[in-house]
């Protein structure tokens, strides 16, 4: 693994994302991302409410991270320096 993407050059694209240090986290988080909202789905409550919005929010991260690792391996970044902060 390479040091981190904010101190190279210019960001990785392709395949080369998963083989720096920060972007490589994002196989753990999508891994942990899809088991919390599975654990949290199956779980019985006394208020569905509270369930139905810890369910949208762990959804929504679980589909961002997904999004997020797709845009940086098409390389929509354009090599932009900004995108180092959205991370």
């Amino acid at each position: 693994l390479t040091m981190s993407s904010a101190t190279s050059t210019s960001l990785p694209s392709g395949l080369a994302v998963l083989s720096t240090f920060p972007d490589v986290l994002f196989i753990p988080e999508i891994i942990f991302g899809g088991l919390v909202w599975i654990l949290v789905a199956s779980t019985k409550v006394a208020e569905p409410l509270a369930q139905g919005w810890i369910m949208f929010v762990s959804v929504f991260c679980f589909v961002m991270s997904i999004l997020l690792l797709c845009l940086y391996i098409c390389g929509a970044h354009g090599g932009s320096r900004s995108w180092v902060t959205l991370v």
